[in-house]
């Protein structure tokens, strides 16, 4: 089938622009961050602990989040995909606006602005990451939609009925895997997710719930990498592996390690929780 005639610029006045690509960040943090905060108003949840931060907390987050999803979206994609930006015109480093994000950077400016806002504020780490991870399927969801329009990231090619004929990307059907990645990465990590924070309650057991979205993550992603087309610049890595496959798979230990991790810690006895209390500082 041929490829939807999308405008990627939403509203255009004079040389400003509003592009699909930049509301999906905007709608994956601003729902995410309300998601965010409906978990640790929801005292249910909360029955061997209480929450790690307050909702007026997380409204400080939100700022260390949305930059470290920018600046290391940014920097990965540079040093893990265009590492020749950075002799060749390092000045298109910071343009951010002609796209050019990785998520797998934005995971670790995410990680370190978390480490900071806990240090700073006195936070559980662990819990901290469980909450932000539990709202993180909202962004990836919007922005695989938004990478979908752009007709960017296209799959391999495929004689499935859905196939697609991308823009400028020959005129062989391809695997929509932007579609394939919002359906998974999106949705059905956001519902693996949601039994974990509100039917098994694992957010009584600090770590398991990021661990849950690490290792889900990084499964889906590297079972989607073999239908999706990898980026032309890349070399031939060995054993058929892609950057995402071999960027993925640490993820996928690290959230085995944080379910072990988390499952293994005795938990405190189940008491009632006010809905904003605050814990003393681990």
């Amino acid at each position: 089938m041929p490829f939807p005639d999308f405008d990627p610029v939403l509203v255009q006045i004079g040389p400003f622009a509003i592009r699909w690509y930049a509301l999906a960040y905007v709608a994956g943090i601003l729902i995410g961050w309300r998601w965010a905060v409906g978990l640790v108003r929801n005292p249910k949840l909360w029955t061997n602990r209480a929450p790690p931060l307050t909702s007026e907390q997380i409204d400080d987050l939100v700022l260390w989040v949305t930059l470290g999803i920018i600046v290391g979206g940014r920097l990965g994609h540079v040093i893990f995909y265009t590492p020749s930006l950075i002799v060749e015109d390092p000045v298109q480093i910071l343009q951010v606006w002609k796209g050019g994000m990785s998520f797998h950077g934005g995971a670790l400016g995410v990680f370190i602005a978390l480490i900071g806002f806990a240090l700073r504020n006195r936070i559980d780490l662990f819990s901290l990451g469980d909450i932000v991870t539990a709202a993180t399927p909202f962004g990836l969801f919007f922005g695989r939609i938004a990478n979908f329009i752009n007709g960017e990231l296209w799959g391999r090619p495929t004689s499935a009925p859905w196939g697609v004929v991308f823009p400028g990307a020959g005129p062989s059907p391809r695997h929509p895997s932007q579609l394939y990645e919002a359906a998974l990465e999106g949705l059905l990590l956001l519902g693996v997710l949601i039994w974990a924070t509100h039917g098994a309650k694992l957010l009584n057991r600090r770590g398991v719930v990021a661990g849950l979205f690490f290792a889900g993550y990084g499964l889906i992603r590297v079972s989607l990498e073999n239908v999706r087309e990898p980026d032309a610049y890349m070399p031939d890595f060995p054993f058929g592996l892609t950057m995402g496959m071999m960027l993925s798979i640490p993820m996928i230990l690290f959230g085995l390690w944080l379910i072990w991790r988390g499952m293994r810690e005795p938990l405190p006895p189940a008491t009632a929780v006010a809905t904003e209390n605050r814990p003393e500082p681990a």
